[in-house]
C-alpha cells in the first residue's frame, strides 16, 4: 500500500467520524422529510406539466379527427357535385390530418403512460413522506427515551455506590456491637443480682451460727432446785472456760473451712 494511499485512508476515516458525530438524529430526520417534501413539490409540477401536455395533444388529436371528417364530407360532396378533381384535393387534405392524427395519436398513448406512472410515483411519495412523519415522530419518543437514558446512567455512574453501601455497612456493624454491649450489660446485671441475693443467704447463715455460737458461749443460769455443787477455786474455773473456748474456736474453724 502506498503512502498517498493510506494517508487517503486515514483522512476519510477522520472526515466520516466527524460526519457521524456531528449528525443529530431529531435534525437528520426533519432534513429527510424538508427533501422528501421538495421532491413531492417537484413531482406534482412535473405531474401537472405532463397533463397540460396530454391534454394539448388530445385536443391536436381531436382537432385532426375532426378535419379528416371535415375533409372527408367535402370530397364526398364534391363528388356529388360531379366535381371529381375538388374530391380529390379534400381526400388529400384528409390524408394529411390521418397522418397527423396517427402521430398525435402515438404521443398521447406515450403521454398517458407518463401521466399513469407519474401519478403513481406521486401517490407513492405522498405515502411516504405520511409514513416517515410518523417514523419521526417515534424515533423522536425513541431518542428522548434514549438521552434520558443515557443521562440517568450517567448519574448512575457518577454515584458513589461503593462509599455509600460502605458506610450503611460500619452503621450496621456498629448496631450490632451496641445491641451485644446492651446484652452483656444486661446478663451480667443478672448475674451481680443473682451473687447479691447468695451473698445475703451466707450472711444470714453466718449470722445464725454466730449467734448459736454466743449462745453457746454464754454461762447458763442456775436453776433454784438444781443441786448446788461445791465451789470450785478460780483458777480451775478459768481453766475449764479456756478449754471451753478453745473447743469453739476449734469448731467454729472446722466450720468455717468446711463452708
Amino acid at each position: 500500500m502506498g503512502l498517498f494511499d493510506r494517508i487517503r485512508r486515514v483522512i476519510s476515516a477522520n472526515l466520516n467520524d466527524m460526519v457521524s458525530k456531528a449528525e443529530d438524529p431529531e435534525k437528520m430526520l426533519e432534513q429527510a422529510i424538508l427533501e422528501m417534501q421538495e421532491d413531492l413539490v417537484q413531482l406534482r409540477q412535473g405531474v401537472a406539466q405532463a397533463i397540460a401536455a396530454q391534454k394539448r395533444t388530445e385536443k391536436q388529436y381531436n382537432d385532426a379527427q375532426n378535419e379528416i371528417n371535415k375533409w372527408q364530407r367535402n370530397a364526398q360532396l364534391a363528388l356529388q357535385k360531379g366535381d371529381e378533381n375538388l374530391a380529390r384535393q379534400a381526400l388529400e387534405r384528409k390524408k394529411t390530418f390521418t397522418e397527423s392524427a396517427a402521430a398525435l395519436k402515438a404521443s398521447l398513448e406515450q403521454q398517458t403512460v407518463q401521466v399513469e406512472s407519474l401519478k403513481r410515483n406521486l401517490i407513492q411519495l405522498e405515502s411516504k413522506i405520511a409514513e416517515a412523519k410518523t417514523k419521526k415522530e417515534m424515533l423522536k419518543a425513541r431518542i428522548t427515551a434514549a438521552k434520558a437514558q443515557e443521562q440517568l446512567q450517567g448519574m448512575v455512574r457518577g454515584m458513589n455506590t461503593s462509599g455509600a453501601m460502605a458506610a450503611f455497612e460500619r452503621m450496621e456493624e456498629k448496631v450490632l456491637m451496641q445491641e451485644a454491649r446492651a446484652q452483656s450489660a444486661a446478663e451480667l446485671a443478672g448475674t451481680d443480682l443473682e451473687q447479691q441475693f447468695a451473698a445475703l443467704e451466707a450472711s444470714s447463715d453466718i449470722d445464725e451460727e454466730l449467734a448459736a455460737l454466743k449462745a453457746q458461749m454464754s454461762l447458763p443460769a442456775s436453776k433454784p432446785n438444781q443441786q448446788q455443787l461445791p465451789p470450785e477455786s478460780s483458777t480451775s474455773k478459768s481453766h475449764q472456760q479456756s478449754e471451753v473456748v478453745d473447743s469453739e474456736l476449734e469448731s467454729l474453724r472446722k466450720q468455717l473451712d468446711q463452708m
